[in-house]
């Protein structure tokens, strides 16, 4: 699937959230109040039901539309403010049906920006970050990312390794992740009452979350920023030169840039997400769902499909011109669903199975074609072209079943790790669990307490370090080719996605024939097969 609506998760409830107002920040004056009425009347607009707001004078209830009550509970006196925060998250969610948002009360942000984290249609976890160093300072702690995740953070006394982008104060817990969150904020408390992280002040409540969260295990998805702004203030002059910014961004523009995707394959990054905006423009302007644009786009693939069974030259011409216009919109009903976040679990499955459809019909055409006119031959097709079209066919379903299969294994292992991790209750679990919470490479010559945030490895370096087996030099071989711009591409062109398919198709049933096209597509199929299990195998030894 190449440019689908995400398929959201089963829970429909609506987010709960949790703003840290601990520091005098959260106060800081601007044209709508205060930063956290700001704040507050941000989340009150985006699928939020409930907002805590964690004082030093107690919980504070805000449910949109105005409404705020004061909770009874008040914190303990003194250091033990961290430890308070953290158990007060642990309740939060353990009783909460829907995710949870941890967002710092001193941000001045795009609503846009936390529209990012909180409406993102798998619900997942993530973090909102941001790869240039603007507003970082003491109060957007860095943190590394790899193949779009967070694998490694950092506070005032956890470093972190090689960072490349940093965190700015919104984490977002999905529901399969809250007993994740609850345990960990436990673990965290206990260990900041011990006195653990000597110092740590009230501002990095969600810092130390992201840090548990990522050394626990859970995949935390990177959240990126784009043009949109998201800064942590702690002076008043710092929170008007924010708001300023705030205004230099067209938000429906970075709205519409964010919803044509960053990480895609070669052919389609350049020739189709490179214009296809201006018709998620159009089609939003038309009031079209993504639904009915994926209809639009399996109609020109059925069109091209007819046009290709004729088999003369200007035909074929004809039908590859309109394969690409098929594929064009089909990237183009996944761009409109992120830009009017429109998902729907039926959106999700007709993009996958039609593209699937559309692929299978074009063979078909171009089979007959072939068979028919192009070079004169009766219709049962010569030189075995149906034996080559439903081998091409057969080869597409395998690499699919190799893919589906190898996401489908990974997410069974980690439920069944996760539900051992949750029944096994030994001490020395918990031990390597807390062990895990710790530094593990101080910064030399510095108290733990007092590292700052730079030179932490975090909790895959080492495997990246010692990885000698034949997995882990898989793995590594791979990151390591992903630092380069030229194999990065490569790596992305040579597994033959959806986009270079149809591309491969078109271009040469418009210049050759129908066997061309289909020798082609299972030569470099199976190279991209081979290649792509090779992949596969390296990654599980790894793990």
């Amino acid at each position: 699937m190449h440019d689908s609506h995400v398929l959201p998760s089963s829970e429909t409830s609506q987010t709960t959230a949790v703003v840290f107002a601990t520091t005098g920040a959260a106060g800081l004056r601007c044209a709508d109040g205060t930063l956290l009425d700001r704040l507050t009347d941000q989340l009150a607009a985006l699928p939020v039901q409930d907002v805590h707001v964690i004082t030093r004078s107690g919980d504070v209830t805000h449910v949109p539309g105005g409404t705020h009550m004061i909770g009874a509970e008040e914190p303990a006196e003194g250091s033990r403010g961290l430890a308070d925060d953290l158990r007060r998250i642990a309740k939060v969610a353990t009783a909460s049906t829907g995710p949870v948002a941890l967002i710092a009360g001193d941000l001045v942000a795009h609503t846009e920006a936390l529209a990012t984290l909180l409406e993102h249609p798998a619900r997942d976890t993530g973090a909102l970050v941001t790869a240039d160093g603007e507003g970082a300072g003491s109060l957007c702690p860095p943190v590394r990312i790899e193949g779009g995740r967070v694998v490694a953070a950092s506070t005032s006394f956890h470093d972190v390794e090689e960072p490349n982008s940093t965190f700015r104060g919104a984490l977002h817990v999905g529901v399969a992740d809250l007993g994740h969150l609850a345990e960990t904020a436990v673990m965290l408390a206990d260990l900041a009452e011990a006195g653990t992280f000597g110092s740590m002040g009230d501002t990095e409540v969600g810092d130390l979350l992201l840090v548990g969260l990522v050394r626990s295990g859970v995949p935390v998805r990177a959240a990126g920023l784009g043009r949109l702004h998201c800064e942590r203030m702690a002076e008043q002059a710092g929170a008007d030169s924010a708001v300023r910014r705030l205004g230099e961004v067209d938000e429906i523009a970075a709205r519409l840039d964010a919803a044509v995707k960053g990480n895609d394959g070669f052919f389609t990054t350049y020739f189709v997400s490179s214009w296809s905006k201006h018709l998620v423009r159009l089609a939003a302007q038309w009031r079209l769902t993504p639904n009915s644009v994926t209809g639009i786009s399996v109609g020109l693939a059925v069109l091209a499909a007819v046009w290709f069974s004729v088999g003369t030259r200007p035909t074929q011409v004809a039908g590859a011109i309109l394969l690409y216009l098929s594929f064009v919109l089909d990237c183009v009903d996944g761009q409109l669903a992120r830009y009017t976040r429109a998902f729907s679990p039926l959106g999700a499955w007709l993009d996958a199975t039609f593209d699937r459809v559309k692929e299978y019909a074009a063979y078909v055409g171009l089979a007959f074609g072939y068979a028919a006119g192009l070079d004169g031959y009766g219709a049962g097709g010569p030189d075995g072209i149906w034996m080559l079209a439903v081998s091409a066919m057969i080869l597409q379903a395998l690499r699919h079943m190799i893919d589906f299969s190898y996401a489908g294994a990974r997410a069974d292992a980690n439920r069944v790790g996760a539900a051992w991790a949750r029944t096994s209750s030994s001490l020395s679990a918990a031990a390597d669990t807390a062990r895990r919470l710790l530094p593990m490479q101080p910064s030399p010559g510095r108290r733990p307490a007092d590292a700052g945030y730079a030179g932490y490895a975090g909790n895959t370096t080492g495997m990246r370090k010692a990885g000698l087996s034949v997995g882990g030099m898989v793995v590594g071989l791979s990151r390591w080719l992903e630092q380069i711009s030229f194999t990065r591409w490569l790596k992305k062109i040579i597994v033959l996605p959806i986009g270079e398919r149809m591309a491969l198709t078109a271009v040469t049933a418009a210049f050759f024939d129908a066997r061309v096209t289909f020798i082609a597509l299972l030569t470099w199929g199976g190279v991209a097969a081979l290649y792509t299990f090779a992949g596969r195998v390296g990654r599980s030894l790894s793990e």
